[in-house]
């Protein structure tokens, strides 16, 4: 399918949230990223959101409903990352039934409506938004960050400097002996 693309791209993105939530402890679950502003989400406040959000844009616009509540009866991080991944799995496994023609059909998003292409797409987008505050998040908690694209400075540093790819829950070796920045 000329479209398989975007069914790698999200079942790397349902990876991807799941890690950078295993980054974080339950002690970290409601800690505000500036204790007096309750304008910055908290990671539960993160987590509830990713799930909610992507169960409403699957259901109300590709009409893929697979749960009736994609909330974790336990609010903690594991519970999260498993009730996350199942419902993503199975929202996966909807999309892998689709034609093409479904694909490129118009379908409602929020007031408009655009193809179902461009609305993954902007799903996709919607979540790595979602992980960059989380990652963003985490180092105002002074937490160590673990790989989602590539090396980060808590892996070794920058690829220039050949750092590796580290994923959770491996040892993080720090930011190794070189600046971390590409200026000379």
């Amino acid at each position: 399918m000329r479209y398989q693309f975007l069914l790698d791209t999200y079942e790397t993105e349902i990876l991807k949230v799941v890690s950078v939530w295993g980054m974080f402890n339950d002690a970290d679950i409601r800690t505000r990223p500036h204790v007096a502003d309750h304008r910055g989400r908290n990671l539960l406040e993160h987590m509830v959101h990713q799930c909610m959000s992507e169960d409403l844009w699957f259901k109300n616009m590709f009409g893929i409903a697979v749960m009736d509540n994609p909330l974790p009866a336990i609010e903690s991080c594991a519970a999260f990352q498993d009730a996350y991944s199942s419902a993503a799995r199975l929202r996966l496994a909807a999309l892998s039934s689709k034609t093409e023609g479904w694909w490129e059909e118009e379908a409602a998003f929020f007031e408009v409506t655009r193809s179902r292409l461009w609305i993954m797409t902007r799903r996709l987008n919607h979540t790595a938004h979602h992980r960059g505050q989380q990652t963003a998040l985490m180092r105002m908690l002074g937490k160590s960050l673990h790989s989602t694209y590539g090396p980060t400075a808590d892996s070794g540093g920058l690829p220039v400097n050949r750092a590796p790819t580290i994923y959770a829950p491996a040892p993080l070796p720090g930011p190794g002996s070189k600046p971390c920045t590409e200026r000379p």
